[in-house]
């Protein structure tokens, strides 16, 4: 239809609406000039269907069907893109994500690559099958590179398969002092580069990524800070994600006691991309795959077996098992842990409770109940702990009656 057309067809019609919802409003008054008064309408009746009522989520612990608990490789730093030598191999190191890896995957992936690149590579190997891994290698074979991809470990049996699939590019990334301007450009740049190539990837089959609504609930009203918490020994971390990225992701709505089912008195509406990681690992392994890419499956102990590979150009992503392969003890490693309850389509909502370190997200695999505690930090053991699960699914039940 010709734009113009269309503009004088819709101001007609909103002329026409004007008209009749004044005429149905004030018939005491006099009709508008003109040879006849249009007739008496009935009121207008509303366009849109009110929002549908959430579904509960069924929390019961008989529903867990998977506890996972792994180590986050957090550096005070930040993640480590640099290149060095060593023997007679280039290696590109990118690693120490902390919470970030997902989020900022494509981003970090982009500066490895420039880094291979400035080295002359025409072929490359990578060290790591993990988010970091796999981005890296597919980012490299767009760029020309023929790739092949050492690692012990392949999905769905890395510590990348047991996050928690959402957006948080700045989830422990690096701590307040780090963050820099320099730090924070390069940040910056690597998550809108992450953001738009996951905007690439909606609506795929499987939904690898889709956008969900999701509600913060308080006990207190949100602009005060929550208590602090004694036992709580982790650094204080930037929030780059409000202070650069405010136009990447839709503000959150504060709701009135009527718009909202739930039994906190402060409640908050967001959005929240997330991913599905079964379907989306599945979708980066057969785009690497498809693409000509190798898999080989090779445990390193030490950068010295580098000198083993064919290839002159390596790049290092092996996230938390850097800290033993290359002795990197500023690597901290953050525990983390979730419950996986059965699957429910209808639940298509995520929930935050701040201060209660509760955390639930709807994924197509099962609805995900995040296990906090301020024993987190600096903690290597990845034993799973079904107490904890346990007592955050009943947490979560609370706010269902």
């Amino acid at each position: 239809m010709d734009r113009r057309h269309f503009l004088r067809g819709a101001s007609a019609a909103l002329a026409a609406a004007s008209s009749g919802a004044w005429a149905a409003t004030d018939p005491s008054s006099p009709p508008p000039a003109g040879p006849a008064a249009p007739p008496p309408r009935a009121p207008l009746s509303p366009q849109f269907a009110p929002p549908a009522a959430l579904a509960p989520i069924r929390a019961r612990p008989d529903r867990i069907v998977a506890i996972s608990s792994c180590t986050r490789p957090f550096r005070a730093q930040g993640p480590r893109i640099e290149a060095e030598r060593i023997g007679r191999k280039t290696v590109i190191h990118n690693y120490g994500h902390g919470g970030s890896g997902w989020s900022l995957s494509w981003g970090s992936a982009d500066y490895a690559v420039r880094l291979a690149l400035a080295a002359d590579a025409r072929e490359l190997a990578v060290i790591g099958c993990g988010a970091i891994g796999l981005t890296t290698a597919l980012v490299a074979q767009r760029a020309g590179l023929r790739v092949r991809i050492y690692a012990k470990d392949r999905f769905p049996d890395v510590r990348s398969f047991f996050a928690t699939g959402v957006w948080s590019p700045d989830s422990r990334v690096c701590t307040t002092e780090y963050a820099t301007p320099a730090f924070e450009k390069r940040w910056e740049e690597m998550a809108r580069i992450s953001f738009r190539r996951y905007q690439t990837l909606l609506g795929l089959p499987g939904e690898p990524i889709e956008w969900r609504d999701g509600y913060v609930l308080s006990d207190i009203p949100f602009d005060q800070p929550l208590p602090a918490r004694h036992e709580d020994q982790e650094p204080s971390y930037p929030s780059l994600d409000s202070k650069l990225l405010d136009d990447l992701s839709p503000a959150a709505v504060p709701l009135a006691p009527g718009e909202h089912p739930f039994p906190v008195p402060h409640v908050a509406r967001y959005s929240q991309m997330t991913f599905n990681i079964s379907a989306y690992s599945r979708l980066l392994m057969d785009d690497f795959l498809h693409a000509g890419g190798e898999l080989h499956t090779r445990e390193f102990d030490n950068p010295r077996q580098f000198s083993d590979l064919h290839e002159k150009v390596l790049i290092n992503a092996t996230g938390y098992g850097a800290r033993a392969l290359l002795g990197d003890d500023s690597i901290i490693p953050i525990r983390g842990q979730t419950a996986r309850l059965i699957p429910q389509p209808e639940v298509d909502y995520g929930i935050s409770w701040r201060g209660h370190n509760l955390y639930a997200v709807p994924r197509r695999d099962g609805v995900l109940v995040q296990a906090q505690s301020a024993s987190d930090f600096n903690n290597p053991d990845d034993t799973p702990d079904r107490a904890a699960s346990v007592a955050a699914v009943a947490k979560l039940a609370s706010l269902f009656g």
